[in-house]
């Protein structure tokens, strides 16, 4: 479980409460001001997307949490494939196929299985994960438009403040009036810097590298069944496949692929 982005957030919140000041904190809590970034941005938000985008989001919270994609664990069951079709032939993989919890892997090994020409494997795949990459492009850019929406409406709280700290200035209230609506005006634009820089910026940035190690599978996986449906040596399949980590995630497994005696030909 992932939990960095939640931690970086509730540890950014500790620093800001800090460096207010406990004592302090009451002079923060302006209803007017949540209402107007909050209520403001969410309501934008809902403006901008239809309901599939919306319907989504619940999803991602899962997702910054743990990520479903090992690109180690594909490899290790593409090299498991290879040794079967290697084996028994390609159509011994159906029954994997139809046991595959991923549809993009299952729908991969089914063409295969049905003797779809290597070209139209790789052409229905990398359409599907054209797809694939537009929908998460889609929903980034929700938290990427919410994170310029905050400050936006901070500052449409900041003019509220200001035009009403212009409209009540009389002798009669005096230097009450100006600092209650000017406390009202600095604080939407606080709280809009906040949402913008401690939530919605991570969030997308997050979602971004959960998008790039999807991806990347998606690419083994292509690569890997392309492979299989050449014949290729499953030892070699999976050398081949390691060499898409990034560096920092080979650590040695590349050498113990090595360690695997070479398959007969």
């Amino acid at each position: 479980m992932d939990i960095t982005t939640f931690l970086g957030i509730i540890i950014g919140l500790a620093l800001v409460i800090f460096g207010i000041g406990f004592k302090d904190l009451g002079n923060f809590w302006e209803p007017q001001s949540i209402m107007i970034v909050i209520g403001g941005t969410f309501a934008a938000l809902v403006a901008s997307y239809p309901a599939r985008v919306l319907k989504q989001l619940p999803k991602q919270f899962k997702i910054l949490l743990k990520n479903p994609y090992n690109a180690m664990e594909f490899i290790e069951q593409l090299h498991e494939l290879a040794i079967i079709a290697r084996k028994s032939g390609l159509l011994a993989l159906e029954e994997k196929a139809n046991s595959m919890q991923d549809p993009f892997f299952r729908e991969g090994l089914m063409l295969i299985v049905d003797s779809t020409t290597p070209q139209q494997v790789n052409e229905i795949l990398d359409n599907t994960l054209e797809h694939i990459e537009e929908r998460h492009s889609e929903i980034i850019e929700f938290y990427e438009k919410g994170a310029g929406y905050a400050p936006a409406f901070g500052m449409v709280g900041t003019l509220i403040g200001l035009v009403n700290m212009l409209m009540s200035m009389n002798m009669e209230d005096g230097a009450d009036g100006i600092s209650t609506n000017m406390g009202i005006a600095l604080i939407t634009t606080f709280y809009g810097s906040v949402l913008a820089n401690l939530f919605f910026m991570p969030i997308a940035k997050k979602l971004r590298v959960r998008s790039d190690e999807e991806i990347l599978c998606r690419k083994i996986i292509i690569e890997g069944i392309l492979a299989i449906q050449a014949g290729e040596n499953p030892n070699f399949l999976k050398e081949k496949l390691i060499t898409y980590l990034p560096q920092y995630e080979k650590g040695g497994k590349k050498k113990k692929g090595k360690e695997e005696p070479p398959e007969e030909e």
